[in-house]
């Protein structure tokens, strides 16, 4: 079993016993996402921990986008309910990278696809760029902040 699902698991039996009930719904939640991904597609398998991140970042995802959507209908309580089970399963998440770490990650993707084309970076290479600079990002910042910062880099 992997070593982030055990944790989650363990710490949800922790949050049962102590009636924690927002870090229980938040971890029952992303352990049935977990299972769902597992059993899906031709046969089941044993997520890594990389995969269980990878579900994680997309729950956390889901509870900000739908407290957006509970803010802006005017649902204030149910808006924070899901502000809070974000903030428990960004917890399991690996650090978020600072703008000027990602700026620095992505300044070495630039150069590191130009080198290889041989051309002056543009906004034709966005793709490939992305694809390099997600590679060195690995789930430490979202994907619209990296897009935002390779497409920053190359309009210049």
């Amino acid at each position: 079993m992997a070593d982030l699902k055990a944790r989650l698991r363990t710490d949800l039996a922790a949050a049962i016993k102590s009636r924690e009930t927002t870090r229980m719904a938040a971890l029952r939640m992303a352990l049935a996402s977990i299972t769902t991904e597992e059993v899906a597609g031709d046969e089941a398998r044993e997520l890594s921990d990389g995969e269980v991140e990878k579900v994680l970042t997309r729950e956390v995802k889901k509870r900000k986008e739908a407290a957006e959507a509970f803010a802006g209908a005017g649902r204030v309580e149910q808006a924070q309910a899901e502000r809070d089970e974000a903030a428990v399963l960004t917890d399991y998440l690996p650090k978020q990278l600072s703008d000027d770490e990602l700026s620095a990650l992505v300044s070495d993707a630039v150069a590191e696809v130009t080198g290889q084309l041989g051309e002056a970076p543009g906004p034709r290479q966005m793709g490939q760029v992305m694809k390099a600079a997600n590679a060195k990002v690995a789930g430490r910042a979202e994907g619209g902040r990296v897009a935002a910062a390779v497409k920053a880099l190359l309009q210049k």
